[in-house]
Order: structure tokens, then C-alpha cells, then sequence
């Protein structure tokens, strides 16, 4: 029977072997997800993209200045310009921001194996190599990385994955087993501190998890390095001093912000943290869960939160005991407890008592605390297993790249991710999200039930209502619709869209009267909507309101200038002047 195949050992070893393993990882993860370069923008990507003006001019420093209304890129410039660059070189196509997020999960992948690596070369493990590349294939193709790769937004998790991955790898790379003392290997340590520093502060740009970095280089150099937290800093007090002037950074960025994330997260806004809190209990209990067994996986939990301790007693009991335990651990065995420390570290700023009141609970928070899982579970099976252990990752990886695949098709289409949302999570978001899939699909008729189904579960969701009134307008409905969208309070221009539908659909059932009130409300929201002045105007002409008919249409020329067939109307109502 042949011997298995065998992996480099924890010595750096031959370059032939350096570079195989690395590609490897990125045959496999490009395999994996080959068929997401395709998916349309879902969910939080049209205040990402679609509606971000910021973005539309790569050469303008408003790349660098994102929206502070809460949405996705508030506060996070880098992940911004990323943006800018994409709007650059696809627009409204999809397949480069996928491109680039894909490019992202690979560095990701590639920096998590090179600091595993060097790590587990640190404790002098047998195949170090092949257990880091082990944990990080299996991290890569997990299913439960699928909606931080596939949906567009999520960038903001990703790029902070890289540089947070590549703050430690850096690190590492500058201990990297040599004596701390010796002035032979000086300016290389120098070099590679300072590029962790560097990472460090591009990470404060991207996302807010980011600011325990510094933490976490401090509990990885106590656990593999130092012989005490003190001893560390004394060791290293500028690199410590220059990764804690990263922070000036983020606070610069989120008082930017209003000194919160607009409307999505924060204090103040209908969630106590003592609620949240029992939330998150639940929470991570879940994403322990499906670090395991990855289904079903669901695009959006909602934000219903939890408001008894008896409705999560038990889950809360693991959770503190797993607190208890990582406690313990890093005062006994710091590198055991270093794996604890840092999943609990990384999961602290969006599970914990700050409420993310857009959605109090969602997959892509666990991109990076996966990482720690599977670690724990490595070394957990190479204590059972001994130092083969790897290949149950090894197979292991097959089944998750096929489910990953698998899950990225259901990203194909709204009308797919939101049908498999209904499916597991039927809350009154996923069931309006339906809906619209329906509606954009041309099947309004199908789409009503589930606006309906949604207004039962929360009265007061406005976009179900608003949605149910543009699908009876497509259905013909018009005066069922009117009532709807006029008892909707006023937003902002895109509701114009909107009065300007049902001011067509008035017209094509020849009711002026009713129109013209759509149109002026249209351009009460929107004064600069070429085509409701020019609709406007004609239903004016036709109920005999000549000067009124003309006034919109010197409207509609003074917005475009060569508009040839307002230019006719505006002929024709002058003539009727006379």
C-alpha cells in the first residue's frame, strides 16, 4: 500500500515546497467560488454601491470620505476607495468588486497559513506546514465563509481580515524564532514591526473590529513569545506605543461618523445592551454551531433580540463557561488560551453590548473567529490523533468546497438568497426582500402575499407597504395603490420614483386629475425629474391648463436642453395660446 504523501516540516523547507502548498490554496478557493463572479448585488450592497455617490470618481478625494449615514462604508475610507476602484473599472457590473473580493479571501487565506505556519514552528511541532496549511484550507472553503466572500459589502470584513491576519503574520515574522537580542537580524525585526504597525493602521480604516489588533499581538506575544505581559512590553515599548497610536486613527473615524454608525449601531437606538447582550449569547452559541455543521446558513437573521435570560439560560452557561475557560487557560497554558482569548477578542465589538440594530446577528461576524475554531480543533485531534491528524482536514476540505459551491448558487439571484432566507428566518425583512425579487421579476401577483405576510408580522414596515403599493400598480390596481403610498411618510428623492409609477398608471386609466396630484408630488420629493414635468405637463395640456402645461415643459428644457419632443409640446401649447 503506498505511504501518504508528505509535507514540508516545520523548517521553512525547499522553495519548491514554499511555493506549492500556497498554490494549492488558491486552486482550491478559486474552484470553490468560480461560479460567485456572477452573482448581482444582495442586501447591503446597494448602499455600498448603488446608492454610495462617493465612489463614482476614482480621481476625487470623496473616494476617501465615505456616506455617514450608517451604511456599510461609514467610517471605513479604505474599504471605500476599494469601491471607487471597482465603479471604475465595471460601473454597475458586478464581476470585478466579486473579483476583488475573491483576491481579498485569498490574501486572507495565504497570511492565515504563513501565521500558523510560524507558530506552530514556535512550539516545535511536527509538520507544522502541513497542520497550517491543513486549518487554512479548511477556513478557506468553509461554507460558512460564503456570505463574506460572495456578498459585495462584506468587504469591509474581508480587507480587515487581511490586514488583522497580517498585523500578527508581520509580527511573527519579525520574532521569527531568532534571539531578541541579536543585532545580526536587527534591521529585518525593524522592518517587519513596522510593516505590522502599518497593517494595523490600514485595518483602523476598514472596519471597527479592528481595534483590538493591538490587543491580540499582545496576548500572541505573552503566549508564544514573552515570558510575561510586562516582559513583552518592556521588550518592545515603541512597536506597543506606535500599535496603540493606530487607535487615534479609528476614533478620528468614528467621531467622523457622529461618534456612532449613523442609525445601524450604537446606544440610544431601541436596543438596551442588556438585551443585546442575551442576544449574542444566542448568537454565538449559533455560530459555534455552525462552525460545525454549516446549515442551514442564512443571509439575514433580522433584528429580532431576545428580552428574557430564561429564553437563553443554557446558552448563556456555555458561553460564560467557555469565558471561565479561556481565562483559566491564559494564565495556565497561554497558548492554548490564546485561541480563546482571540475568538472571544474578535467577537467583542459586534457581539457583545454595543448594539448593531440593523442585524443582531449575521454569519460574516464569524470570518476570522472561525479561524480560532478550526485551530482549536486541529491541535484538539493532533492530542487524540497525533501528528497525522491532518488528513481529516484534508478530507474534510472536499465536502466543504462542494457545499461551498453549492451555497454560492443560491447568491445567483434576489430571488434565489431570498427564497432560502424565507425558507429558515420567514421575519418581515426576508419576506419584503422576497417580495421585491418577486415584483422585479414581473410577478407582482406572486409578490402581494408575501408584502401581506410581512405587514402582519410588523405593521409599521414601511418598505412592505410601500412595495405592496408598487405591486398593485403593476398589476393595474392604481386605486388601491394611491391610498397606500399617500399615507407613506415623505423620505428622500428615490421615494419619487414611486408617485411618478402612479402617475402613469392614472394616466393609462385616464385620470388626470389623480395623475397631475402624483406627478406634483413627485417633483415636491424630486423638483428636478425631467420626465414627471414633462408627464406633467401633458395631462395639464389635456384638462385645458395651458399656462401651467407650459411652465412644466420650460421646466423639462431648461433640465435637457435637447429634449426635442418637449420642445414640440411646449410649440403646441404656445399655438393653443393663441
Amino acid at each position: 500500500m503506498p505511504s501518504p504523501p508528505s509535507f514540508p516540516s516545520s523548517s521553512l523547507a525547499s522553495s519548491s515546497h514554499r511555493w506549492l502548498l500556497p498554490a494549492l490554496l488558491i486552486i482550491a478557493i478559486v474552484l470553490a467560488y468560480a461560479n460567485s463572479l456572477s452573482a448581482p448585488f444582495i442586501f447591503d450592497d446597494a448602499g455600498a454601491v448603488l446608492k454610495n455617490p462617493t465612489i463614482r470618481r476614482l480621481a476625487s478625494l470623496a473616494i476617501f470620505a465615505p456616506p455617514t449615514d450608517g451604511s456599510t462604508t461609514t467610517g471605513r475610507p479604505l474599504v471605500n476607495a476599494t469601491f471607487a476602484l471597482n465603479y471604475a473599472l465595471s460601473g454597475d457590473h458586478t464581476w470585478s468588486y466579486h473579483a476583488l473580493n475573491l483576491a481579498f479571501h485569498v490574501c486572507a487565506a495565504l497570511t492565515l497559513f504563513g501565521l500558523l505556519r510560524r507558530t506552530f514552528s514556535f512550539c516545535n511541532f511536527s509538520s507544522a506546514t502541513a497542520t497550517a496549511f491543513a486549518i487554512a484550507l479548511l477556513w478557506s472553503l468553509h461554507p460558512l465563509q460564503t456570505e463574506t466572500v460572495v456578498c459585495i459589502a462584506q468587504r469591509t470584513e474581508l480587507l480587515c481580515g487581511v490586514f488583522y491576519l497580517f498585523t500578527l503574520y508581520a509580527f511573527a515574522r519579525a520574532s521569527d524564532g531568532h534571539a531578541l537580542g541579536d543585532p545580526g537580524v536587527a534591521p529585518l525585526r525593524h522592518f517587519w514591526l513596522s510593516l505590522s504597525v502599518a497593517a494595523c493602521l490600514l485595518g483602523m480604516a476598514t472596519k471597527e473590529v479592528m481595534v483590538t489588533a493591538p490587543l491580540a499581538v499582545l496576548l500572541y506575544d505573552r503566549a508564544f513569545l514573552a515570558k510575561s505581559y510586562s516582559t513583552a512590553l518592556r521588550t518592545r515599548p515603541r512597536f506597543y506605543a506606535a500599535l496603540a497610536a493606530t487607535w487615534l486613527l479609528l476614533a478620528l473615524l468614528v467621531l467622523g461618523g457622529g461618534g456612532a454608525r449613523g442609525a445601524s449601531a450604537g446606544f440610544g437606538l431601541g436596543i438596551s445592551p442588556w438585551h443585546y447582550l442575551l442576544t449574542q449569547a444566542d448568537a454565538l452559541v449559533l455560530y459555534l454551531r455552525l462552525a460545525f455543521w454549516p446549515h442551514p446558513l442564512v443571509l439575514d437573521y433580522g433584528t429580532a433580540v431576545v428580552s428574557s435570560l430564561a429564553a437563553v439560560w443554557w446558552q448563556g452557561l456555555v458561553i460564560l463557561t467557555l469565558l471561565a475557560t479561556t481565562v483559566y487557560a491564559l494564565a495556565r497554558q497561554p497558548r492554548l488560551g490564546f485561541l480563546g482569548a482571540i475568538f472571544f477578542l474578535l467577537l467583542a465589538p459586534s457581539s457583545s453590548v454595543v448594539p448593531l440594530v440593523t442585524q443582531t446577528i449575521a454569519e460574516h461576524r464569524m470570518y476570522l473567529p472561525l479561524a480560532a475554531v478550526l485551530t482549536a480543533l486541529a491541535l484538539g485531534a493532533r492530542r487524540v490523533f497525533g501528528p497525522r491528524a491532518h488528513y481529516a482536514a484534508f478530507a474534510l476540505s472536499v465536502p466543504c468546497l462542494g457545499f461551498t459551491f453549492a451555497r454560492n448558487a443560491d447568491y445567483a439571484s434576489p430571488l434565489a438568497i431570498w427564497q432560502n432566507a424565507v425558507a429558515h428566518r420567514p421575519h418581515a425583512r426576508t419576506l419584503t426582500a422576497l417580495g421585491v425579487a418577486l415584483l422585479h421579476a414581473g410577478r407582482p401577483a406572486d409578490a402581494l402575499p408575501y408584502f401581506a405576510r410581512a405587514l402582519t408580522l410588523d405593521p409599521s414596515h414601511l418598505s412592505a407597504e410601500r412595495n405592496r403599493a408598487l405591486a398593485l400598480l403593476q398589476l393595474g390596481r392604481a386605486a388601491e395603490a394611491a391610498p397606500l403610498l399617500a399615507a407613506l411618510p415623505s423620505r428622500e428623492p428615490g421615494e419619487a420614483e414611486e408617485f411618478f409609477a402612479l402617475g402613469n398608471a392614472f394616466v393609462r386609466e385616464e385620470k388626470f386629475a389623480e395623475a397631475a396630484a402624483a406627478y406634483q408630488r413627485t417633483l415636491r420629493l424630486q423638483p428636478d425629474h425631467a420626465p414627471a414635468h414633462a408627464n406633467l405637463g401633458n395631462v395639464l395640456l389635456l384638462q385645458g391648463r395651458t399656462p401651467e402645461a407650459i411652465i412644466e415643459y420650460e421646466a423639462v428644457l431648461r433640465l435637457r436642453p435637447d429634449d426635442a419632443r418637449a420642445r414640440a409640446n411646449l410649440q403646441l401649447a404656445r399655438e393653443a395660446l393663441r
